[in-house]
């Protein structure tokens, strides 16, 4: 049976993908985990695996494209198979897809009538994300113009309509505005809608890093020999938080719908800046790693980031997120928590200052960490202890960041081991 090539989801706010390039040609043969084609959404370009064998046909759409989420932009056939019509039940590559994804609303149909007491019916094309948000909103769609391909209205117009000073009148977006990337706008909108939609506190802690700096510097030399790589406080940042969210797992959960959902994984995001804003690199089941492990991943994301180049498992899937600014020198901030996520840790840099330390003043190196939860989630009590047990880790990181099963830490030795 014909296997559909649809515009996959590969975010979860995710309306549009821009197609790059066809890998592979029309006609020519691919396996299942073949890379067949490129998609550029508002943070990277991504490669695509083929979701079955066969042959490449009926290509729907070329270069530059921007396609819908869900619609069907090629086929893969079985040798001497024909083009399927119109109509004709097919086996969807959206569910045969290798491709570790965000979840995403599926389109029915890329229009939709929308009728209100004593109007006209008026064909509207609306991205299902904002659909949704215009529901939870009580937006009429009759008062909205869309900004998005071929007129459709996006999450951003309906963003845009709630912030209006009238709902009484239709909304005119502007368009064309130039100055700003794709991936800026994506910003503007997801922080917009975290911020008006989750209900953030912030629990501030500062913390002695000597301990830290110390368990860095006798790691760091075997590691880099080894790995050809620097650890950084971010890697056992990132170690240390997953270890601790694994015993603490309410801050590892997401509010899903009206409830909330525990994560069977921990999967750290690292925001990362690339050009015209910040993607969050996903290291998975980084509670399991090693830190020199991490601190690989951390590297070849880092490269594919500034590159444009992340995959689709490189952004999915996070259940907690750390963002660090110490290399920027910023003392302390608040981050915006990244919805479903229940949690981020903001990060700040590690600065001499005098401290009382028995009863007398004394120089030591002090990092300000500040986690903003989700109210719905998780209580004050609970976000404390959570950040409690971090500090007593960053304290002892050495005790908690002990080598795994099967697994040989790296040493400052001649021959370290891995």
């Amino acid at each position: 049976m014909a296997i559909s090539i649809v515009m996959p989801a590969l975010e979860m706010a995710q309306e549009t993908g821009k197609l790059v390039s066809w890998i592979k040609p029309e006609g020519a043969t691919v396996a299942k985990g073949d890379l067949i084609l490129e998609i550029e959404t508002d943070k990277a370009v991504m490669e695509i695996e083929s979701p079955g064998g066969g042959v490449l046909a009926g290509f729907k759409a070329k270069p530059g494209d921007v396609v819908p989420v869900g619609q069907v932009i090629g086929w893969i056939l079985a040798p001497g198979e024909a083009l399927p019509a119109e109509g004709v039940p097919t086996v969807s590559g959206r569910n045969l897809a290798n491709v570790t994804a965000a979840p995403a609303e599926v389109p029915t149909s890329p229009h939709a009538a929308n009728f209100t007491a004593g109007s006209t019916p008026r064909e509207i094309r609306i991205s299902p994300k904002a659909r949704r948000l215009s529901k939870e909103r009580g937006v009429d769609l009759n008062h909205l113009s869309g900004t998005g391909p071929d007129g459709e209205i996006t999450t951003a117009d309906v963003l845009a309509h709630g912030e209006a000073p009238t709902i009484s009148a239709p909304v005119s977006v502007a368009t064309g505005t130039s100055g700003i990337s794709s991936i800026e706008r994506l910003m503007a909108e997801r922080t917009t809608q975290s911020w008006t939609t989750v209900p953030h506190f912030f629990l501030t802690r500062e913390i002695d890093a000597s301990a830290l700096n110390a368990f860095r510097e006798t790691l760091l030399p075997g590691i880099e020999h080894a790995h050809d790589v620097r650890l950084t406080h971010t890697d056992l940042l990132v170690a240390l938080v997953a270890r601790v969210l694994a015993k603490y797992k309410i801050m590892n959960s997401s509010w899903v719908g009206d409830s909330i959902r525990p994560n069977s994984e921990v999967n750290i995001a690292v925001a990362m800046a690339v050009t015209g804003g910040v993607v969050g690199a996903v290291i998975p089941k980084a509670d399991s790693l090693a830190p020199w492990e991490i601190a690989v991943q951390r590297r070849d994301l880092a490269a594919r980031a500034r590159a444009g180049r992340l995959r689709p498992a490189d952004i999915a899937g996070a259940t907690f997120t750390i963002s660090n600014l110490g290399m920027y020198r910023i003392d302390s901030f608040s981050a915006i928590i990244t919805p479903p996520q229940a949690a981020v840790l903001a990060v700040g840099s590690i600065t001499d200052r005098v401290v009382p330390v028995d009863g007398k003043p004394a120089i030591r190196p002090i990092v300000t960490l500040t986690l903003s939860s989700d109210h719905r989630v998780v209580d004050g009590a609970r976000a404390g202890d959570f950040l409690d047990a971090l500090a007593m880790a960053m304290h002892d990181p050495e005790q908690l960041l002990s080598p795994i099963e099967g697994k040989k830490p790296v040493t400052a030795s001649p021959s370290p081991q891995t």
